[in-house]
């Protein structure tokens, strides 16, 4: 017979683990910036540097291949641009369909590596910003078909705020994502 108190148990305590381990990183977010600004930062002991238009992707991670750059990508991305970047990204932020984790996924696969995502939840206000709705979150973080996807890793939630003044409302939209996440 299975304790399910025992198993709820184990499994917060993994999750308290898991949260206690998470580190803070700093992006550097490098879209329109030079290479030798880049090389600049990462002598700087930056490490992490996030692109988010495809060619300049492309042509920094050819370029500065010689550095162990961590790149991770930013920004709406279309399905038919995975396979672009598949081979060197170490993250994409902004994961909002079944549709682009399956590409995801392929493309990781055809690479034969992991890749790890951000689910992006649509806490904007605006129709402009992209995302999973925060009502069909938990529907998609337990959908079978997501949870098979073996070359993808979700590792946490994103969420771009809606662009204005208020910051009561800007306050109010991360407030919701971070109970999401919790």
């Amino acid at each position: 017979m299975v304790n399910i108190k025992e198993n709820l148990y184990s499994l917060n305590k993994n999750i308290d683990e898991l949260k206690n381990s998470i580190r803070p990183a700093i992006v550097a977010v490098s879209k329109q910036q030079n290479f030798e600004k880049i090389i600049e930062a990462f002598k700087a002991g930056q490490t992490i540097f996030g692109e988010n238009y495809l060619q300049e992707a492309l042509d920094k991670q050819k370029l500065l291949k010689e550095y162990p750059i961590e790149w991770h990508f930013i920004g709406h991305l279309q399905t038919n641009k995975v396979k672009y970047i598949a081979p060197f990204v170490s993250l994409i932020h902004a994961i909002d369909s079944i549709k682009l984790l399956r590409e995801v996924n392929k493309r990781a696969k055809q690479n034969d590596r992991t890749i790890n995502c951000l689910l992006q939840v649509k806490i904007a206000q605006e129709d402009a910003k992209f995302g999973i709705y925060p009502d069909e979150l938990e529907s998609f973080i337990t959908n079978n078909e997501v949870n098979s996807l073996s070359n993808i890793s979700i590792n946490g939630l994103m969420g771009m705020a809606s662009n204005t003044e208020d910051k009561v409302q800007v306050k109010n939209e991360f407030s919701q994502l971070l109970f999401l996440y919790n």
